[in-house]
């Protein structure tokens, strides 16, 4: 419906400059001036003809059939591109895929680049405000599939709302989920040169690191009870690019609950803990009581906070260059690992 009013105004507004321009035809005199003047009027009426038939046109040549990250065929409607994006890291993708223009509304903590602070917000990780989704007008949805709730995924599709779904299990596929983004908001060109330049990153990553020796590492994210990831985050995979292995990597569940006991039995040489602000010195302090671990033996127990790592857009490939940093150090040193 707004679609129509939208189409209505904009031929009401196309009427009103034609009879505007033929009154002035029509009360032009004979005289030089006039001559000039009526010319000068006739191809201003044939320029903004040839507009408005062009107008059109170019709507139906940006119309793109793309897929999404799960394999879901997505049209982009004619038009200007007006997305709105409902996880902090897509919203760092599309700026990265060139796709600044077409933004017009995010969720907190979108942060990633610092011009996304100023984006409307439509609500957060627990809370999604629909009444400004949908004064937003957008022509697609941008969502991370582990970050918003299939429910609200469902109920935005049923408004008529296409949604694009971003799905990055895997560092490696992080370059194409940003090649697709630029597909999608016909910013090709830009998404291409942003995702070789990560890949050649990663590239670089692996090549360094992947091939040392290994180091067995739990990757704290919760205490009491102790929650960590499991083999099919993203983070095991960031890990594994760091020559690192995760001690929980052979479970499927993406952030399970273990217990101290199963820690202690998996030995780890390191311990990064990803904790709130304030918390993550009690959480390390705990381990002390277990002296005969590696990590806790060789002083290996780290307060690892990265948001990048958390956010999950581009900026999770140079967030792991400093992860990989963290657990070199733990490899090559006796002392105590710092950050």
């Amino acid at each position: 419906m707004a679609g129509a009013f939208a189409e209505a105004a904009h031929n009401t507004r196309r009427r009103r400059r034609l009879r505007r321009l033929r009154s002035e035809r029509r009360h032009a005199a004979a005289s030089p001036a006039a001559v000039n003047h009526a010319r000068r009027t006739r191809l201003a009426i044939s320029a903004t003809l040839a507009l408005l038939v062009a107008i059109p046109m170019h709507a139906a040549e940006t119309a793109r059939a793309v897929r999404d990250d799960a394999g879901d065929p997505i049209t982009a409607k004619p038009g200007p591109c007006r997305f709105v994006s409902l996880a902090p890291g897509t919203t760092a993708m599309l700026y990265a895929a060139g796709a600044a223009h077409c933004l017009v509304g995010t969720i907190a903590h979108s942060t990633e680049p610092a011009d996304a602070a100023s984006l409307p917000i439509v609500g957060d990780a627990e809370t999604l405000d629909f009444e400004q989704l949908l004064a937003l007008r957008p022509t697609v949805v941008v969502v991370a599939v582990d970050v918003v709730q299939r429910v609200r995924i469902d109920r935005i599709k049923a408004m008529g709302i296409p949604v694009y779904q971003v799905h990055v299990t895997r560092l490696a596929g992080m370059p194409d989920s940003v090649r697709r983004l630029g597909a999608l908001a016909g910013t090709a060109a830009v998404a291409d040169r942003k995702a070789d330049e990560l890949a050649s990153e990663l590239g670089a990553l692996d090549a360094r690191y992947r091939n040392r020796r290994p180091v067995r590492v739990l990757y704290q994210i919760w205490d009491r009870p102790i929650y960590t990831i499991g083999g099919r985050h993203v983070i095991t995979d960031a890990l594994a690019s760091c020559g690192a292995v995760n001690v929980f990597a052979d479970l499927e569940t993406a952030a399970p609950a273990v217990t101290r006991e199963a820690v202690v039995l998996r030995n780890p040489e390191l311990i990064l803990a990803s904790a709130p602000p304030g918390a993550a010195d009690g959480w390390l302090a705990e381990w002390q009581k277990f002296p005969a671990m590696a990590a806790v033996r060789d002083r290996h127990l780290v307060n690892y906070v990265d948001e990048r790592i958390d956010r999950m857009g581009p900026s999770v490939i140079p967030a792991t260059a400093n992860l990989c940093a963290v657990i070199d150090q733990a490899r090559t040193a006796p002392t105590p690992v710092t950050r």
